[in-house]
């Protein structure tokens, strides 16, 4: 059996440095089932470069999801039966021509956490400012303060206290799931909605509600959910409306969420109090967008999957998804 790995998109240039390629090597070297594998760094290269590197491997690792796994391309591969990304995330594509081929996709669970703290580092610097506040000490001519205490609290920024509030969570899976446990533990009130409920481990923290009634209590609105056709553009001028005034939104998830240019207009109104954006249209389109002028914003480059620690343990699933498919136990299966 022959495995494909591809790593390197969509961001990380040193996808195969000395260690990220020996662990790899290691865990390949230990199914006995891959007789072969070719690992490739295709940072920078186009989906079709990357496609023609499959060949005729059985296992591939590392291709984004998405509607490209048509007829054309599943007849062309015929020995591909697993197909694995190496990202939480991943596009749309035809359940039943899955199965009609009989092809496992997995989508790779390794940075639940790690996006989660991310989503909670926006949600602090938006409530304490706290790089404007440290550089304000630090720049402050002392020679002609008086009286410190007044002459500092006199130019800090707004400072929100989250205790007693409210979080809502817009899926609560994975990710959504690790918002819960750390808003819960900085004493929020936690609610989530989901396409279907929730149970198990942890679940016990949230309260399942509608979308209607998250957006009318929610203090701040965490969206962690895929990107598919209910979900694009679910935070827009209607839903915006139903939300209460000064309420922070924060997303990390995926930029078609937000229909940006209402949330554009509701944040220099001040329905929405301020917003950070870790997945914005800025992804795809790498130029200035309207929401980058908008007061209290915070936006980054998607960078919440970016800690190494988080990027090894992406290689640890991924191998121990693939152990678990050829053992006939399957996990991280998303078709």
């Amino acid at each position: 059996m022959e495995a494909c790995i591809i790593t390197g998109h969509p961001a990380w240039r040193d996808s195969l440095n000395d260690v990220t390629r020996k662990m790899w090597e290691d865990h390949l070297s230990q199914i006995p089932e891959i007789t072969s594998y070719r690992l490739y760094n295709v940072f920078g290269r186009s989906l079709e470069e990357q496609l023609d590197l499959i060949g005729d491997a059985d296992v591939c690792i590392g291709l984004s999801i998405g509607p490209f796994l048509n007829e054309e391309f599943l007849s062309s591969h015929p020995r591909l039966k697993y197909i694995a990304t190496l990202s939480m995330g991943y596009g749309s594509f035809d359940r039943e021509l899955m199965k009609k081929y009989g092809v496992t996709l997995t989508a790779t669970l390794y940075g639940a956490q790690t996006i989660a703290q991310f989503s909670m580092a926006l949600l602090m610097d938006l409530c304490h400012n706290i790089s404007y506040n440290a550089d304000l000490i630090k720049n402050m001519d002392f020679s002609t303060v008086t009286d410190y205490c007044s002459a500092v609290t006199d130019r800090i920024s707004r400072q929100i206290e989250l205790y007693g509030k409210t979080m809502g969570i817009i899926g609560i899976g994975h990710v959504g799931l690790w918002v819960a446990k750390m808003a819960s533990g900085f004493g929020m009130k936690v609610i989530g909605t989901s396409r279907t409920k929730k149970e198990g481990p942890g679940y016990e923290l949230i309260e399942q509600v509608s979308l209607d009634e998250l957006l009318a209590r929610s203090d701040v609105i965490s969206l962690n959910c895929s990107e598919n056709p209910s979900s694009k553009g679910i935070i827009n001028k209607n839903t915006i409306s139903k939300m209460k005034d000064g309420v922070i939104i924060i997303n990390d998830a995926r930029g078609g969420l937000i229909v940006e240019e209402d949330l554009a207009e509701a944040l220099n109104s001040g329905k929405v109090y301020a917003a950070g954006l870790d997945a914005t249209s800025f992804d795809t389109l790498h130029r200035h967008i309207p929401l980058m002028d908008c007061p209290n914003t915070r936006i980054t480059s998607h960078i919440a999957w970016f800690p190494m620690e988080a990027r090894l343990r992406d290689i640890d699933v991924a191998a121990q998804n693939l152990r678990n498919y050829l053992e006939g136990h399957p996990t991280g299966v998303i078709n």
